[in-house]
């Protein structure tokens, strides 16, 4: 019987690591699978509207994720005219190692500048 089917609770310690590994290459998890192996950059959207474009280390099944060479990217309103119709100004900074907590994520993406090429 595949390991898809059986239920987990039948399952010894070795097949349930079986099972997710399986799922790491092969479930929405292999993006971050694919970016860790071939060194690649994602695109991390995240909960306090901020977005992080790095490279990731390591993660875990709850998205928690050791980040490289970050970009943190975010959109400002000056405070002086907030009543005027003041353009958002874009902001960044750069980040040499990070962890991000899994539950701040919202979307990943593979590179999409790296996909065009």
């Amino acid at each position: 019987m595949s390991l898809m089917n059986k239920p987990k609770s039948e399952m010894t310690p070795e097949e349930l690591a079986k099972r997710e590994e399986e799922e790491f290459n092969t479930g929405p998890l292999s993006v971050l699978m694919q970016s860790v192996k071939n060194n690649t950059q994602v695109l991390i959207n995240c909960r306090n509207n901020r977005k992080l474009l790095g490279r990731v280390k390591a993660f875990d099944r709850h998205c928690n994720m050791v980040l490289e060479n970050v970009k943190e990217l975010w959109t400002e309103v000056p405070k002086s005219s907030r009543t005027k119709k003041a353009k958002p100004i874009n902001k960044d900074r750069y980040i040499a190692k990070m962890f991000l907590r899994g539950d701040s994520v919202i979307l990943v993406l593979r590179n999409p500048l790296a996909s065009a090429k």
